[in-house]
């Protein structure tokens, strides 16, 4: 049986197998960025960019075939593949676009005299380890950027989302890349751990759980190869303030549920100030039981399935963990008595901790309220997790909002709104959640070698 299979969420059938690669094919993938590198490293900027530009297109016009791909491989509602697919053109084109003038010289002034510049150059073929939660976005934030500078790039992709998988590298075909500048690889763990080793290999980039990203960290330091890692995340959902409960509520339900809440920087710990804390865990609560999981290939589907079986399994076990302790289920709590992994829309209060909801990530349709004092304990709480990657503060007092954002201790903070992602804007956390950034500016800097030039004064 091979590790790559698309195996449907909402009926636990399998649907397609794909023969993982052998070791000869793993070392292929390799030769063939190895050698895509000597000419992809030397074309134009603007060579570069039409492609990503056309990759875009690409994206928009194949988007309900994608959409579908994905749904069946790990549970996305057609609406969410298609948005998501919709962000993914917006990233290709952003450094189509932006990419020239991020990658343009930076002028120093020595103090010595002279001129001196700081040159943004390729480094090399780069191993890419994406997960399943975001299939095609996980792959752009790390693939546009690193394509633009004239990197080329092995792709190993989560072993539920072969379709997609091969859907990228043919759009990339598709788009006019060169051969070899984007490989896709179904391999092992173990064979993914020789690819870093590989001399001819550069970096790294995983996007994906603690444990995957301690590994592939462990691997490149032994191999002295650069890393990013943008890992887990249980983001605090701050409401201190509001003069629209109604829309705050809102943005908490959005903020948790999207993606079925199998998103790294999903809002997972609402934390309420004792005033509010009443009325908004009473709308809170009610709109989470309001929503209803239904098959992702249909039309108005509140949320699909989790994305495997294992997944429903963690989940239950993360709140039954938590009831035996103690803590109260305000809605949901089980999976849903049907086939397929479903899972009710949860609310869990009096979570304290000793319990593993408390300090683990909870991915999945479940929340966590936290009754507080004031915006010194909200603070407290937020910054008590090993995770750093994202929050929300709510204030009408836009001042004491910032004033919060300064304290957390994240790579990301969204004020008076749910949590997103845009392609102009950087993605990444601190602590357990991982180093580096995505997107941005500063996504495109990550593989890069800034090239100091020094010529002298005239004499």
């Amino acid at each position: 049986m091979s590790d790559y299979q698309v195996v449907n969420p909402a009926t636990g059938e399998v649907e397609q197998e794909f023969p993982t690669a052998t070791d000869a094919e793993v070392q292929e993938a390799v030769e063939r960025a190895h050698t895509a590198y000597a000419s992809w490293r030397t074309t134009t900027q603007d060579e570069r960019a039409a492609i990503l530009l056309r990759v875009a297109d690409l994206y928009e016009e194949r988007a309900d075939e994608l959409a579908r791909i994905i749904a069946r491989e790990m549970g996305k509602p057609l609406k969410e593949g298609k948005g998501e697919i919709a962000l993914v053109a917006s990233i290709y084109r952003y450094y189509a676009t932006e990419g020239p003038g991020l990658l343009a010289d930076t002028p120093l002034s020595p103090k010595m005299g002279g001129d001196a510049v700081v040159r943004k150059e390729p480094v090399g073929p780069l191993l890419g380890i994406m997960p399943w939660n975001f299939p095609y976005y996980q792959v752009a934030r790390f693939a546009a950027p690193n394509l633009m500078v004239g990197n080329t790039i092995i792709l190993k992709h989560a072993p539920q989302c072969p379709e997609s998988a091969l859907a990228i590298e043919q759009l990339f075909a598709d788009a006019g890349l060169p051969s070899g500048a984007y490989v896709n690889v179904f391999a092992t763990n173990d064979q993914s751990t020789d690819v870093i080793a590989d001399p001819r290999v550069v970096g790294v980039s995983v996007t994906g759980s603690e444990r995957a990203g301690s590994a592939v960290a462990e691997v490149a330091g032994r191999h002295l190869k650069k890393v990013v890692l943008e890992l887990g995340g249980s983001d605090a959902f701050i409401l201190l303030d509001t003069e629209d409960l109604g829309a705050a509520v809102k943005a908490a339900v959005r903020g948790r549920m999207g993606n079925a809440g199998q998103a790294c920087n999903g809002a997972k710990r609402m934390i309420v100030v004792d005033d509010l804390y009443d009325d908004f865990v009473t709308a809170f609560t009610g709109a989470m039981a309001g929503l209803t999981p239904g098959d992702p290939l249909e039309d108005g589907v509140d949320f699909g399935p989790l994305s495997s079986e294992q997944a429903v399994v963690n989940l239950v076990e993360q709140i039954d963990d938590a009831v035996a302790k103690g803590a109260t289920v305000l809605t949901g709590g089980k999976r849903v008595d049907r086939t397929g992994a479903f899972m009710e829309a949860t609310v869990l209060a009096d979570v304290t901790p000793d319990m593993r909801a408390f300090s683990e990530e909870l991915f999945g349709p479940a929340a966590v309220v936290y009754r507080v004092a004031d915006a010194e304990a909200a603070i407290a709480l937020a910054n008590d997790s090993s995770f750093g990657l994202g929050g929300v503060v709510y204030s009408a007092d836009t001042a004491q909002a910032q004033e919060v954002a300064d304290r957390l201790d994240t790579g990301m903070v969204w004020i008076n709104t749910a949590q997103g992602s845009a392609a102009d804007l950087p993605f990444g956390g601190t602590k357990r959640s991982g180093v580096g950034r995505e997107l941005g500016p500063y996504g495109i800097d990550e593989f890069v070698n800034k090239k100091l030039i020094y010529t002298p004064a005239a004499r």
